[in-house]
């Protein structure tokens, strides 16, 4: 391996990757597995490290964590995965960090005594700090160029991509600062980016220029300016997902303030007096749910709505599946039969009744939740005991609060009720509940793309679904929560409660409100707290904004009652980019977020025959065919069979 540009040679088949962060790097894992005898150089060009790429690089907070656990994170496929391409097992975080503790891997080197001192109380439990990560990632991509057969050579290239020119069967990769390279195939795998404004932010920004106010537009937290965000001054922040909660911890702990836990076990917030103060609201007007640490300990999780054969019904039927008609009900039940199997089964001395007898009152109230609600009350006497979708997605509903103390009051029992639900045993439910999400969310991909109705494709399935899914289960530690609730109790954060608007009004500044709350709040600064879109033509990044103008598409879909698009580049199943004419390209591919592909992350949860290994593998086969297709148009010799 070496930083700089490959040496060419007449023989050899040339790959250029756009990106070396997990998900690239996984990529070239399934590549390599199932590479022929054949000479082949392939380049990564990224600015930032190989592996850990920009959002788990090293260099950011070290505050700031995964909102996995250690055992719940890996970079290897493992014998659940329905792969076509080899399998190569390895360690989760949390072995591989066992690993490290007990001197099993020389090819180690952590020279972060933070890092270290957490690797030795680290358990599989833990969230990691994402500097931990980073060098899990930094290993993960040695040990896969290491393990290249002697015929590959993997580069890493520091740089950034300008953008790739395409004549006949090759390609030339230009980089910003002049360096060109010559490909056969080209990869765009360069994760999250940022883009230019949508049409409100771009609007926010003139009207704070105007007014003389400080905006900080969505963005990766760990990357925004917040230096402007004075102490003590009056702070709207929108967004109470996982940014919002990146930015009370830099805003926070990272100004020197200190959690402290008292006698009673209560957490306590010292401040440091260089906090702003911090006024958050949302649509929910919540934060997102905790993650859940309690185990199973009744009936095993099976799907029992959203089942293989419901979904190959749906599929069989000669319309177009519709996520909010015929699937969204559907995982709104298996939810349901999961939160209510587990109570039962697992604790049964806190219900009336079996669970063979509340299966029937579920069968006869299925979608009609008023009616479940009361047959409930009937069984289930406690009411955190109690469950539905429409609460679990919006507690706050139809609720009014008659001033801002009423508010709070309300929103830290919320909080405080999430942390029970999520993290004591006796709740365990909530962990059926999220485990029916997770594999609801897997049963869904054996719906193919095209059979999906074009506002499910371009609205429901990449943001409202996606969106439910992340509040459910994929928010913060729970410790996080804590924390706001702390920080709540010390002043520094106020909730501004549900559908929060903000304006800017001359002369005053930024102006929030919630119609449920009295009164309204100004302030000189205002937060967004949330990731830039993904939009590829408006990408910050040269690279896609030219793949969506010049090589590729914006992905469109449209029938008889939706047009749309989210701006992303068309692929099809093999990762192949779509040309104007709607070819798919033999030698340009793309995978991440940009794309038109179901999201589906980069690294993740082992055990679980997870989506990233199965769509890295299936692109992986794709490019192998296109490098062994790239070599005999290019006349360099015939390929010995994979």
């Amino acid at each position: 391996m070496t930083d700089a540009a490959p040496r060419d040679s007449a023989q050899t088949t040339r790959l250029v990757v756009v990106g070396a962060g997990p998900r690239a790097v996984m990529l070239l894992e399934r590549l390599l597995a199932r590479t022929d005898q054949s000479p082949l150089e392939i380049t990564l060009i990224d600015p930032h490290p190989p592996g850990a790429g920009r959002i788990w690089r090293a260099d950011q907070s070290p505050l700031l964590k995964l909102n996995s656990m250690a055992q719940d994170v890996t970079v290897f496929t493992d014998d659940t995965c329905t792969i076509d391409g080899p399998i190569r097992p390895g360690p989760t975080l949390i072995a591989w960090a066992e690993l490290v503790r007990d001197g099993g891997l020389e090819d180690v080197t952590i020279d972060d005594p933070a890092v270290l001192a957490e690797i030795a109380t680290l358990r599989g439990e833990s969230f990691p700090t994402r500097r931990l990560q980073s060098y899990y990632l930094d290993w993960f991509w040695r040990g896969v160029v290491d393990a290249a057969p002697a015929h590959v050579r993997v580069h890493r290239l520091t740089g950034t991509v300008a953008g790739v020119a395409t004549a006949a069967e090759r390609h030339r990769v230009r980089l910003v600062d002049g360096q060109e390279l010559d490909a056969h195939v080209v990869v765009y795998a360069v994760g999250h980016n940022g883009r230019e404004p949508a049409a409100e932010t771009a609007a926010l920004i003139a009207q704070a220029t105007r007014e003389r106010l400080i905006y900080v537009p969505p963005a990766f937290t760990a990357d925004a300016d917040l230096s402007a965000l004075a102490p003590g001054a009056d702070v709207i922040v929108r967004g109470m997902g996982l940014a919002a909660v990146d930015l009370l911890v830099l805003l926070g702990e990272g100004r020197g303030g200190r959690f402290h836990r008292d006698d009673d076990g209560s957490l306590r917030y010292e401040p440091s007096g260089l906090e702003p103060r911090l006024h958050i609201g949302s649509r929910r007007g919540i934060p997102y749910r905790s993650k859940v640490s309690s185990v199973l300990q009744g009936d095993p999780p099976q799907l029992h709505v959203v089942t293989k054969e419901a979904v190959a019904a749906l599929v069989a039927r000669p319309e177009a599946v519709d996520f909010e008609r015929h699937v969204w009900p559907l995982i709104a039940q298996e939810l349901v039969w999961s939160h209510y199997r587990e109570l039962f089964t697992g604790h049964p001395e806190r219900v009336a009744g079996t669970w063979e007898q509340f299966q029937d009152v579920l069968r006869a109230h299925a979608g009609d939740t008023a009616a479940l609600r009361a047959a409930v009350a009937e069984v289930v006497p406690d009411p955190l005991d109690r469950f539905d979708v429409p609460t679990l997605d919006r507690p706050l509903d139809g609720e009014e609060f008659s001033s801002d103390d009423d508010l709070q009051r309300r929103i830290r029992q919320h909080i405080t009720d999430d942390l029970t639900l999520r993290t004591t045993q006796e709740r365990s439910s909530a962990q059926a509940v999220f485990l029916a999400i997770l594999l609801s969310f897997l049963a869904l991909a054996d719906v193919p793309p095209e059979k999906w109705s074009a506002r499910s494709r371009a609205v429901s399935l990449p943001v409202t679904w996606h969106t439910f899914f992340s509040y459910v289960a994929s928010g913060p530690p729970a410790h996080r929560l804590e924390e706001l609730l702390a920080l709540s109790e010390a002043g520094v954060v106020r909730f501004l409660g549900p559908d929060v608007t903000v304006r800017v009004e001359t002369g005053r500044g930024f102006v929030a409100s919630s119609p449920r709350v009295p009164g309204e709040t100004v302030a000189g600064a205002l937060v967004d707290a949330w990731l830039p879109g993904s939009g590829a033509a408006v990408s910050e990044n040269g690279a896609l904004r030219e793949l969506a103008a010049v090589h590729g598409r914006e992905f469109r879909v449209a029938d008889a009652s939706f047009e749309g698009s989210l701006g992303r580049i068309e692929v099809d199943a093999d990762g192949r980019v779509i040309d104007a004419t709607g070819a798919a390209h033999p030698t340009l591919f793309a995978i991440g977020p940009f794309t038109s592909l179901t999201e589906a992350g980069a690294f993740t949860r082992p055990r679980s025959n997870a989506l990233p290994f199965r769509q890295t593998d299936r692109i992986a086969g794709a490019i192998a065919d296109a490098v062994a297709s790239a070599r005999t148009a290019a006349g360099l010799g015939e390929l010995v069979a994979r």
